[in-house]
């Protein structure tokens, strides 16, 4: 019995051990995230702009890791929270505001850098909205304001598509300083985003959605800069057409984010 007991509690201390390990594996990938943000910005200054934004995309993907793997392990906290908006900040808010200003808008002088600015200042206002809804539970399912992530996906792959399919050291600043305009407006609107996050993977679903997502992943493969830029692009828009389309219909916002999705009673 002594024995029993004994082993018992070390498989108790153990798995205590191992749930604190897994609590720093979210925070580490959200850590590999800022450092991507930091080394774009320091491949900004350094004029190496290509890979200032490759930086940015695998900060993007380490940003959608770590949640997963926080939701996965049930290892969510209110820490891992606050440290992922830092995070964010620095990888899809300051990082892609230098890049931009760095790259094309420096010749505008004070106008250059105050559109930077702006796209910053509209990406935290958006992450401390995001941080707001989420606490309270009003955010129907759907992001509310384009996510700060994708508009930093936008910029970056205007940035590679540039360099890797038109051949160009840089774009027409007039439009990247449009462009950054709108991405600033977006993020801080009160358009509807569909939130990737809601998809249950788990139900069954029709054949044709798989032959369709390895469609989509032998283009990805194919024609990285292209697609990317596509997908980007496309869902920035798609939800300003999903706004248009119910207001045409004659509904609110509000009425639109509960009709896509209908919150719990």
């Amino acid at each position: 019995m002594l024995e029993d007991f004994e082993l018992k509690d070390k498989r108790t201390k153990f798995r205590q051990k191992l749930r604190k390990g897994i609590f720093i594996l979210p925070s580490f990938i959200t850590t590999l995230s800022f450092f991507c943000g930091f080394y774009a910005m320091i491949a900004s200054f350094n004029e190496q702009y290509h890979n200032a934004a490759i930086a940015i995309l695998f900060s993007g993907l380490f940003d959608f890791l770590d949640g997963k793997v926080a939701r996965l392990t049930n290892t969510t906290s209110h820490f891992g929270m606050e440290y992922d908006s830092l995070s964010d900040l620095m990888a899809f808010g300051i990082a892609p505001g230098f890049l931009v200003y760095s790259w094309a808008l420096q010749p505008f002088g004070r106008l250059g850098w105050m559109a930077a600015f702006l796209y910053v200042i509209c990406g935290a206002l958006r992450l401390a909205r995001f941080n707001t809804l989420a606490q309270t539970g009003k955010a129907f399912g759907r992001f509310v304001g384009l996510p700060i992530p994708a508009a930093a996906l936008v910029v970056s792959s205007m940035v590679i598509i540039t360099k890797d399919v038109l051949l160009l050291e840089s774009i027409n600043p007039f439009i990247l300083v449009g462009t950054v305009y709108v991405l600033a407006f977006l993020m801080v609107s009160n358009v509807r985003y569909l939130s990737f996050k809601q998809v249950d993977f788990k139900r069954r679903r029709p054949f044709s959605l798989l032959v369709f997502m390895v469609l989509a992943i032998y283009v990805l493969a194919t024609i990285p800069e292209i697609s990317i830029f596509v997908f980007a692009i496309g869902y920035a828009l798609s939800g300003p057409a999903e706004w248009a389309y119910f207001v045409f219909r004659g509904k609110k916002p509000q009425e639109q984010a509960e009709s896509l999705h209908p919150p719990r009673p």
